[in-house]
């Protein structure tokens, strides 16, 4: 994988074998048992691949302290399904349209990455988009509160993802993080992140 990559090649990483597997945020964790009867809500979030003058970017926001789930954590553009989205593909460009003021005619959808199982009960479907223009963000301030970009390289080479654990409602908790200057990207964001790194060096997703 190249630092400024094609269409194509992003194209390439959503089909390799075993693409539809699913990932959740239990992978790293057999020992705690998925909660009895759960129901998971749908969600979306948009993987925004800026295609910028010294290579390609992944734009990633800062949460609001104020937000009900992942207060001050560091994830993608999205969030719940509405009633009205056509598909997981309208929520992720609606909800990065309204969280960053990305327009949804400003990006490529590429295709899906595996739905991604949170501990807080959502089924998020990841969408990977590119965007060719120059774009500046307009964050939306209720829900965002920074919004940032990482090298995709950085993204793409595992060596830069390790594994760490805090203990959550009583249980010592693994997850991955991927570190990038003064944010930390961990949890559910770096999960779906290590897979999309796991496909570029041909693991499977894994």
């Amino acid at each position: 994988m190249t630092a400024d990559p094609s269409p194509e090649t992003l194209r390439q990483l959503l089909a390799v074998p075993g693409a539809a597997r699913p990932s959740s945020d239990y992978d790293l964790n057999p020992g705690i048992r998925l909660p009895e009867g759960r129901k998971l809500r749908p969600a979306a979030v948009l993987i925004p691949v800026l295609l910028a003058q010294g290579g390609a970017r992944v734009m990633l926001t800062k949460r609001s302290s104020q937000l009900k789930h992942h207060p001050g954590q560091i994830a993608f553009p999205g969030g719940k399904a509405d009633e009205g989205d056509a598909g997981p593909e309208a929520t992720a460009l609606r909800e990065a349209w309204e969280e960053t003021g990305l327009a949804p005619g400003a990006v490529e959808v590429l295709g899906r990455l595996p739905d991604h199982e949170t501990v807080t009960g959502f089924q998020v479907t990841p969408v990977l988009g590119l965007i060719a223009a120059p774009f500046t963000p307009r964050p939306e301030a209720g829900e965002v509160a920074e919004v940032f970009t990482v090298p995709l390289a950085h993204l793409l080479s595992i060596p830069h993802y390790s594994i760490e654990r805090r203990m959550w409602r009583g249980d010592w908790r693994r997850y991955y993080t991927v570190p990038w200057g003064p944010w930390y990207i961990w949890g559910a964001t770096a999960r779906i992140l290590r897979g999309l790194a796991g496909r570029a060096a041909g693991r499977d997703g894994t």
